[in-house]
């Protein structure tokens, strides 16, 4: 398993005060949080710096550049239902998908992170899954030869590992996996390790968070049974990216000074470091710095 961070937590924060922090804290990766070509809502957006540069204050940093966060969610309604279809923009989240998986290329980055997102009270379950996994489907080809996978992140109406799972059966990509928030489902009412047995090998990414009566936290700080979601990924040989998300960006005021930050996303990658080292003996890991 490979400790990361997302910039969800630092959007005010330039990619190179992200990439130097990174390395501070010995993060093994990055995830980007992009809100697409234009926006100028994150500091540290990587499509507002050129994908060499980019690149390279990673790799100097020694630390990969994880998953491309994204917003995107396939859920948009057609209305009317046949009409619909000549009259609205059917495929405006294919675009920003496909936007996002060039964007990962340019970056020699593996995962871009996406949504399902919610249905509507009048429309039946089977109808927008297969809504959704229709353009999931598009995006997921245009994928497929570009070294990217699209990872959905359980959220809304699939909260849960079988939600997400409807998704991925529905579309049937190789191109297509699950990065799962093991807190979103346990506020579903699922054992995020009953949800980790069900995802199996399509589990591309964990998002760990951690809450204190409601407001997010250092992982191991919170309410939120972090040390036993990785004793269930160590027993599930999980070795792919764990990436601690601290909301820091939703929160009134934005969540406290960027040293509050600092401190927040330092200690979760150290809880993380602990973990591994007491759960998988052998060569040691990269240690983090204190922060």
């Amino acid at each position: 398993m490979k400790p990361a961070f997302s910039t969800v937590a630092c959007l005010d924060w330039t990619l190179e005060r992200v990439a130097a922090f990174a390395e501070s804290v010995g993060a093994l990766g990055v995830e980007l949080r992009s809100f697409g070509t234009g926006s100028t809502l994150a500091a540290c957006d990587p499509t507002l710096t050129s994908a060499e540069k980019v690149r390279r204050l990673f790799d100097r940093a020694g630390c990969a550049i994880a998953c491309i966060g994204t917003s995107v969610r396939f859920d948009a309604p057609i209305n009317p239902p046949i009409l619909g279809r000549a009259l609205c923009d059917t495929e405006k989240s294919v675009r920003e998908a496909k936007s996002a998986i060039d964007l990962a290329q340019s970056l020699a980055c593996p995962l871009v992170r996406v949504f399902a997102f919610e249905i509507p009270g009048s429309e039946s379950r089977p109808s927008a899954v297969a809504r959704i996994a229709e353009r999931l489907g598009k995006a997921a080809d245009h994928a497929r030869n570009r070294g990217v996978r699209l990872a959905l992140e359980n959220a809304g109406s699939f909260a849960t590992s079988a939600g997400v799972m409807e998704i991925l059966d529905a579309v049937d990509s190789p191109h297509l996996g699950v990065a799962y928030c093991p807190a979103v489902a346990r506020l579903a009412g699922e054992n995020p390790a009953d949800g980790l047995n069900v995802l199996g090998d399509r589990l591309l990414a964990v998002k760990l968070r951690d809450y204190r009566l409601g407001t997010p936290c250092a992982l191991g700080d919170g309410e939120f049974d972090v040390r036993g979601t990785l004793s269930a990924l160590r027993a599930s040989d999980f070795r792919g990216w764990l990436v601690h998300e601290y909301d820091r960006a939703w929160l009134p005021g934005s969540g406290g000074s960027s040293d509050d930050v600092g401190r927040v996303v330092g200690a979760s990658v150290r809880v993380m470091y602990e973990y591994l080292a007491k759960a998988q003996p052998g060569p040691a890991h990269r240690q983090p710095a204190r922060v």
